[in-house]
């Protein structure tokens, strides 16, 4: 269900928007990185999360640009 929201959520906004929360979940995932090799990461999780939200961004970013 979250998921789901999330997707519509992003299909509502443009291709430059998307492009700078590409940026800003990219910029997540290397600090969450960061503090997982210096192991002060709690959440684990989170970085597969990260992931696949990069992943769903992406994939939004391809269907606006060939539509």
């Amino acid at each position: 269900m979250k998921t789901n929201k999330y997707m519509e959520d992003l299909k509502a906004k443009t291709v430059a928007e998307l492009n700078e929360e590409l940026t800003a979940a990219k910029k997540e995932l290397f600090n969450l990185r960061f503090q997982n090799a210096t192991n002060q990461l709690d959440n684990t999780a989170r970085i597969k999360e990260v992931r696949r939200n990069i992943a769903r961004i992406q994939t939004v970013i391809v269907q606006k640009t060939e539509a």
